[in-house]
């Protein structure tokens, strides 16, 4: 999972989807994730990387730029509280980890160098490191 990828590109245009409004109407979750969608990943904030990769969208784009993120700042903060971002990051299916163990192995690293952990992340921090 460990590729280059130009931070010009959205999401749509790295997955080569379009997703339409469904017919009925969505969310605002929903809105907001479609519009996400829409803007160039290098663009996107610590909150914007947060609210997609909880909603499990774009993972293989946004699961290494997230590890870049949480390199330099562990408890990177979006608009939830201290660490929101790993949280995420930690909540991810096994299955997403078991194609991509680079990155497993990466969060794996920064959560043992974790001096004191939140109690907001235990529980997701100590479900992956049992993965």
């Amino acid at each position: 999972m460990t590729r280059l990828v130009n931070r010009d590109r959205s999401l749509e245009e790295l997955e080569r989807d379009r997703w339409s409004v469904p017919s009925g109407g969505e969310t605002r979750l929903m809105a907001t994730v479609r519009g996400l969608r829409r803007k160039p990943i290098g663009g996107l904030t610590v909150e914007d990387m947060r609210l997609l990769i909880r909603q499990d969208v774009g993972l293989a784009y946004l699961l290494p730029l997230a590890v870049e993120v949480l390199r330099v700042d562990p408890l990177a903060e979006g608009d939830m509280y201290e660490g929101d971002l790993l949280a995420a990051v930690l909540t991810r299916s096994a299955e997403v980890w078991s194609g991509s163990p680079e990155l497993e192995r990466d969060v794996r690293l920064i959560v043992l160098e974790l001096a004191d952990v939140p109690p907001a992340l235990k529980r997701g921090a100590e479900g992956f490191m049992a993965l």
